[in-house]
């Protein structure tokens, strides 16, 4: 626990920020050195403003107070900054403070398709993160890597497998989205309870360039992955865990079971918030389900962290399968974590 680096949380106010503070609790490379949000929060504890409820914090972060976000500020006490900030506030902020010397870690979309900015799943595309060298605020330290949206998180891991094994041709995913996606409080009840949205502003349009930019080449610049992705996306009522049915084509034809192998032989990373399974594969016919296997992943740190498959079949040459992940967790805050758990094996920080 010697020489941790300390860390700052933005937005420690909103959903994400706060998936940031659990994860962050005793953590073996990272220490919070401070919790920012708007001026409307300046001077409260984190316990006065909690929204997660499914994870009992500690007395100490509980008392811990909300600081008002400027970049000197938040610079003078990290080296690090996790950002949960919404994307319109997100650009300007990261931007002074990689400007400022710290590296950012940020679950916003505001720099996910910057050409020199990498778009990070440390078991995908580690390789990425080598793009941080080429921004221009390297040389001082600073530096951004995003996550990409929740949904493209869930379904990554396993295209990555597929594509690695026996190339993608045509990719379909439709999407059925928590409402812990939307933030605090989410979506309206009258509009969620009984009731599915088919419509989520943006989100098909991330899936089909972020996978893509995710699964392609860095060499200096990135080259996306060639093949076709096709999203839709609903919001539906559920608290935790994006479901998301695929339908693909793959280059080679090969059987369900050859599928299933490339699934379970994807590669676990040895870093504190990887899951040691990181796609798990699930036999049974009703499986995988939110309320079941949303926090999928072990050890107890990487709870939340692992995709779940289950349902994977072949008809007319094509494969069907569903998936999911935990939209705050692996979707958000944990993969952001997990991202600088990466950079400080590499020596970035």
């Amino acid at each position: 626990m010697l020489d941790r680096i300390k860390v700052a949380v933005l937005g420690a106010t909103g959903m994400i920020g706060q998936r940031f503070i659990q994860l962050l609790e005793d953590h073996p490379f990272f220490e919070i050195g401070g919790l920012y949000a708007s001026e409307r929060s300046e001077g409260k504890s984190l316990g006065e403003v909690l929204k997660i409820r499914d994870h009992r914090f500690e007395p100490e972060t509980l008392a811990m107070t909300i600081e008002r976000l400027e970049a000197k500020n938040v610079a003078s006490g990290s080296r690090i900054a996790f950002s949960g900030l919404p994307s319109e506030l997100a650009m300007s902020t990261e931007k002074s403070l990689a400007e400022e010397g710290l590296a950012v870690f940020s679950n916003a979309s505001s720099y996910r398709m910057a050409p020199d900015v990498p778009l990070l799943i440390p078991e995908v595309n580690p390789e990425h993160i080598d793009a941080v060298r080429d921004q221009p605020t390297y040389g001082n330290g600073g530096f951004i890597v995003t996550n990409a949206n929740c949904s493209t998180t869930g379904i990554a891991p396993p295209l990555k497998a597929l594509n690695e094994a026996f190339g993608l041709d045509v990719v379909t995913v439709s999407t059925y989205q928590a409402i812990s996606g939307a933030g605090y409080p989410g979506v309206p009840s009258l509009d969620i309870l009984g009731n599915i949205v088919p419509h989520i502003g943006g989100e098909e349009e991330k899936i089909e360039v972020e996978i893509k930019k995710m699964l392609g080449s860095y060499d200096g610049s990135f080259k996306d992955a060639d093949f076709t992705m096709l999203a839709n996306c609903a919001r539906v009522p559920v608290v935790d865990g994006h479901l998301e049915a695929m339908i693909l084509r793959l280059h080679e034809d090969v059987e369900v079971g050859d599928v299933v192998e490339a699934l379970e032989a994807f590669p676990a990373l040895d870093l504190p918030s990887a899951p040691q399974r990181p796609i798990i594969v699930m036999p049974e016919k009703d499986r995988p389900q939110p309320a079941l296997d949303s926090f999928a992943g072990e050890p107890v740190r990487a709870r939340g962290m692992a995709v779940s498959v289950g349902r994977v079949r072949k008809e007319a040459g094509w494969f069907k399968m569903f998936v999911l992940s935990h939209n705050t967790l692996r979707g958000g805050a944990g993969g952001s974590v997990l991202n600088a758990e990466l950079a400080r094996s590499r020596g970035l920080l």
